[in-house]
């Protein structure tokens, strides 16, 4: 009772949170600087995944306002809130960008401003400086009273149906974006040669080309890390950078077209620049607050309670999944104080005329992936380098596990976290690995025995680089990518519909809903192909009319929540259902679904079971040597374990009886005889 009370206690949530990542700043910085050139790779990976959707908003901004905001505007938001959160957030893992839900937000709030007289497209960023206002203040409230404490009500329904409505606006904004490559713009001049028929026909076909070479050519480059062909690196630098590089190559692709087109043809990202006139102006829009009158004011409170929950549910989740069990994170979180946070940003951009920013997905569990992948690698190094020492010394297997651990404990290291006997039970695999080698083979060498080179990377624990200075350079990046609007622009529109598309297809891979919904048009009688692959827990154990039924009624749900969005004013209320949800879930489905049934439908974990495959034979290349001593790419070992929303997968044993032919990801398969048997790692 008494710690109840303390909970609902006003600022209590934010003076934890401050005391917490109080004691690890200073060590933020200094992991990080610590790091060497070795943070540039994540830094650089996570400003391409930041930007370009960022670019593409800021495109569809300037269409849907008619200019009113554009890519400056969206760029520069993301750069002003990366880097105060980079410096003054609690959460450094988490970033920032423009995001979809906001894009939407605004275009509302355009469409309403510009059919009322008193506010106009001349007043309509001083009337969204307002709703701002209101945003902040809402967030300050939820911050200081605790509201982060119920983000657990909002479970995997809430979140995968409203990552599957994002997902759908893409696709739409895709198709709409192709089909407008065939017509004239509103602003266009019909008079122009550019805009006579068969140029305009030209530019749709173009675009198509583009748009769909694009898409197809990004899709292949993600999944670049299980081609058969090239080294690791080379597999690994494609799938990292393959989608930017694919921009890049289609863009210059654009300017190979012949000669005898007319200028704009294709069509190219239109935006000011950011001295321009159109972009300066933003800056003051403060000045036109006072001549927004006292009705709209209070008015903009409607859409600010929307914005804000939408916000309070967007950033906490992305600050979720960017700091998951599984990532073995070593500093505290920071719900309560991130809100405020938020708040201030939300405040700031309003006033400048900025779209605000807040967490993204995938990009901030991205980023963790990437920053786990640099602790990693830098582990690595020290265990190898220290183990080789030691067996060129000719210590004992105790003496180089120890060294192996003194090794991992001194890098593990945290100002929050004390070392504990669960370090030690992570590392049991490893002691058992250099025992048993010694004792099989009596002596380790090249060939036999414990080889760190070749055998360390299979028994190292999953940690992360926790820092500040890989977000704060993305986000100086980023400020860079607003003074590059003019290579920007050289941009065809038609890749970037492409790269809509990508990220909706990109995006339904590890959504469970998505997967359910496909697994109603598979057919009774093929349904055990879906056990010969790795799979989602709850095919095995939810009997499939219970999957059925809780699927049916979520695509029900979903067309109600992509209906509002299409109600002209009224589509500002889209976020009410997901809101709804935290008491459907709560009250209702209970008594409408069995409850360990609707505890694996719902799950906070994506619990995966790997697949049991029919045929014996098709594990006869792996019964082969042919990969024997061949280390797996440390970016490929965790890509395998995450899904496209950056969630870790919880593996978990299969529920078949039949289990024969089944390998396990921390089995090692052992053919030298021509059988196949499997050992323990």
């Amino acid at each position: 009772m008494e710690k109840e009370i303390s909970s609902k206690r006003p600022f209590r949530g934010i003076i934890a949170d401050l005391k917490g990542r109080a004691l690890c700043y200073k060590q933020d910085w200094i992991t990080g600087l610590r790091s060497g050139f070795g943070i540039l790779a994540p830094t650089t990976y996570i400003f391409f995944a930041s930007a370009l959707p960022v670019i593409a908003f800021g495109e569809q901004l300037s269409r849907d306002t008619e200019g009113a905001l554009s890519t400056v505007e969206t760029l520069a938001s993301t750069a002003l809130c990366g880097v105060i959160h980079s410096i003054l957030g609690g959460q450094p893992l988490l970033i920032l960008g423009v995001a979809e839900p906001t894009v939407l937000m605004y275009i509302y709030l355009y469409n309403f401003a510009k059919g009322r007289p008193e506010l106009g497209k001349e007043l309509y960023l001083a009337w969204v400086a307002w709703v701002c206002v209101w945003t902040a203040l809402l967030l300050f409230l939820m911050a200081i009273l605790n509201a982060a404490n119920i983000i657990n009500r909002f479970t995997r329904i809430a979140g995968e149906l409203f990552g599957m409505l994002i997902s759908v606006l893409f696709i739409q904004q895709a198709i709409k974006g192709m089909v407008g490559e065939f017509s004239m713009p509103k602003e266009g001049d019909s008079k122009l040669e550019k805009y006579k028929f068969e140029w305009l026909y030209t530019n749709g076909l173009l675009g198509l080309i583009f748009t769909f070479g694009l898409l197809y050519t990004a899709l292949k480059s993600r999944k670049a890390r299980s081609w058969r062909y090239g080294t690791g690196w080379y597999r690994s630098f494609i799938a990292d950078y393959g989608v930017p590089l694919m921009v890049v190559v289609w863009t210059a692709l654009s300017f190979t077209t012949p000669s005898k087109l007319p200028s704009g043809v294709p069509r190219r990202l239109f935006s000011p620049l950011p001295w321009d006139s159109a972009s300066l102006e933003h800056w003051t829009v403060i000045k036109d607050m006072g001549k927004v009158s006292p009705g709209y004011i209070f008015a903009a409170f409607i859409p600010a309670l929307m914005i804000a929950g939408l916000y309070f549910f967007d950033h906490s989740v992305a600050s979720q999944l960017a700091q998951q069990k599984e990532f073995n994170l070593k500093n505290p979180s920071a719900y309560h104080y991130d809100i405020l946070l938020l708040g201030f940003m939300t405040l700031i951009c309003g006033l400048l005329g900025l779209p605000p920013s807040n967490g993204v997905l995938p990009q901030s569990p991205m980023h963790t992936k990437s920053l786990a992948v640099l602790k990693r690698q830098l582990i690595r190094r020290k265990m190898v380098k220290t183990a080789k020492e030691s067996i060129r010394k000719r210590a004992t297997s105790s003496e180089v596990y120890e060294n192996m651990q003194e090794v991992f404990i001194e890098m593990d290291k945290s100002p929050i976290a004390k070392t504990d006997r669960t370090v030690i039970l992570e590392l049991q695999d490893l002691k058992e690995a250099v025992m048993k080698s010694h004792e099989e083979e009596g002596e380790r060498d090249e060939e036999s025995g414990f080889d760190p080179e070749k055998h360390l990377d299979a028994y190292l624990p999953v940690r992360v680089n926790e820092q500040r200075v890989s977000n704060l350079l993305q986000s100086l990046l980023v400020a860079g990518a607003v003074l590059a609007m003019p290579a920007i622009k050289l941009m065809p529109t038609s890749v970037l519909w492409g790269y809509f598309a990508y990220m909706a297809i990109d995006s339904l891979p590890g959504n469970q809903f998505f997967e359910r919904t496909m697994l109603l048009f598979v057919l009774p009688s093929r349904r055990f192909k879906v056990l010969e692959r790795a799979h989602a827990s709850f095919v095995e154990k939810v009997p499939y009319k219970s999957m059925a039924a809780f699927t049916i009624l979520q695509i029900v749900y979903f067309g109600i929540c992509y209906g509002v969005t299409w109600i002209p004013v009224a589509g500002i209320m889209f976020p009410v259902p997901f809101f709804l949800l935290i008491a459907i879930r709560q009250y209702i489905l209970p008594k409408l679904f069995n409850q360990s049934h609707l505890r694996e439908l719902d799950a906070a974990e994506y619990e995966e079971i790997p697949g049991t495959p029919r045929d014996p034979l098709e594990l006869s290349f792996r019964a082969t040597d042919s990969t024997k001593g061949v280390p797996e790419n440390d970016a490929e070992i965790l890509d395998e374990l995450t899904t496209r929303r950056g969630e870790l997968k919880v593996r978990t044993q299969s529920l078949n009886e039949d289990k024969g032919n089944q390998v396990y990801p921390k089995e090692e398969v052992q053919g030298g005889d021509g059988t196949l048997s499997t050992t323990r790692q």
